[in-house]
């Protein structure tokens, strides 16, 4: 019916849209796809459950309030955000074979998982900034990082996010489309909905590559900045156990900054350039870009930051006394 829909349209040079489109599992596994949602399934349980208890870990442990961990209990929120966008849909495609999603709620899905995106991408160049005030200005720390100014900085994070993406879903609902209706993934991003369309996309690429490039761009730019300022602070410390220390508090970070930007910019190089690349490696990338970061952070924090590790020991012990 939409194929006719869209000769039709197509026939008449009419405005067309889809009512649905239909999502892709792992394109050349499918009958496997019930066996393969069983580390998926473990993937968005290890996510929830781990963010969880950081954020509870921090809300319970008065040691922990400071601006470092008030970041990291963002980064722990926009977390979840990202895996209950897309748990839904991929588990769905995984056990019941539900690829079809209606097109509201296909933009709605991907104006989110980009927000959130974007919001992560904020959220560490702020843990970047306070890593570096810690290490480089430490006397000043708590004054220029007060919580009045870590809630702002949580506030213009989301409004820059949420505003900046706005745009997209108009962007896309302009566009006509052509029959073809299958999406490159278990969920649905702002390339992919695009490149269905049989419209001039020009507006839609330029605005899309603008936006990417003046906040995630401008974020991961800054982020190595302050670690440039930092490892020149670190060496002109007195000691070499200093400076290790010193260090010791950033790795925590960098891994987290490592395992987001990594196939964040790898999906992106592949959505623009890799149009000879296998299906199989573009949705690879693509789980690993929205469902291994938000899985590994609370993982890299419990192991990394003595803090925490601390606290949930502390949390853990309290709680085998009592049922004991």
């Amino acid at each position: 019916m939409e194929n006719g829909l869209h000769t039709m349209g197509e026939v008449n040079g009419s405005f067309y849209q889809p009512s649905a489109f239909f999502m892709m599992g792992i394109p050349g596994l499918e009958a496997f796809h019930y066996w393969i949602s069983i580390p998926f399934s473990a993937l968005y349980l290890i996510a929830i459950s781990g963010n969880c208890m950081i954020l509870f870990i921090i809300k319970k442990t008065q040691s922990l309030h400071e601006p470092m961990y008030y970041f990291l209990s963002m980064l722990a929120v926009t977390d979840l955000g990202l895996v209950f966008c897309t748990l839904p849909t991929t588990l769905g495609v995984f056990w019941f074979n539900g690829r079809r999603i209606g097109f509201d709620a296909c933009l709605t899905q991907m104006y989110f998982i980009h927000t959130l995106s974007f919001i992560e991408s904020s959220v560490l160049l702020a843990m970047a900034f306070d890593r570096y005030i810690a290490i480089s200005h430490p006397l000043r720390h708590p004054s220029i990082l007060t919580k009045t100014t870590v809630m702002k900085i949580g506030l213009a994070i989301i409004v820059r996010g949420m505003v900046s993406l706005l745009p997209i879903p108009f962007l896309l609902k302009r566009l006509t489309y052509c029959g073809k209706t299958e999406l490159s993934h278990s969920f649905c991003f702002h390339s992919d909905i695009m490149n269905l369309a049989c419209a001039d996309i020009k507006v839609n690429v330029f605005y899309g590559m603008i936006i990417l490039l003046s906040t995630v761009g401008m974020d991961f730019i800054f982020i190595v900045l302050s670690y440039i300022l930092i490892i020149k602070t670190v060496v002109s410390l007195a000691t070499k156990e200093e400076c290790l220390k010193a260090l010791n508090t950033c790795v925590s970070h960098i891994c987290a900054v490592l395992v987001f930007f990594i196939p964040m910019i790898a999906l992106s190089m592949i959505h623009r350039f890799g149009k000879n690349v296998p299906p199989l490696v573009n949705t690879l990338v693509a789980y690993t870009y929205l469902i291994i970061p938000p899985a590994l952070d609370p993982i890299i924090y419990s192991i990394k930051s003595s803090h925490i590790r601390e606290a949930l020991i502390r949390a853990l012990w309290k709680k085998s006394e009592f049922e004991w």
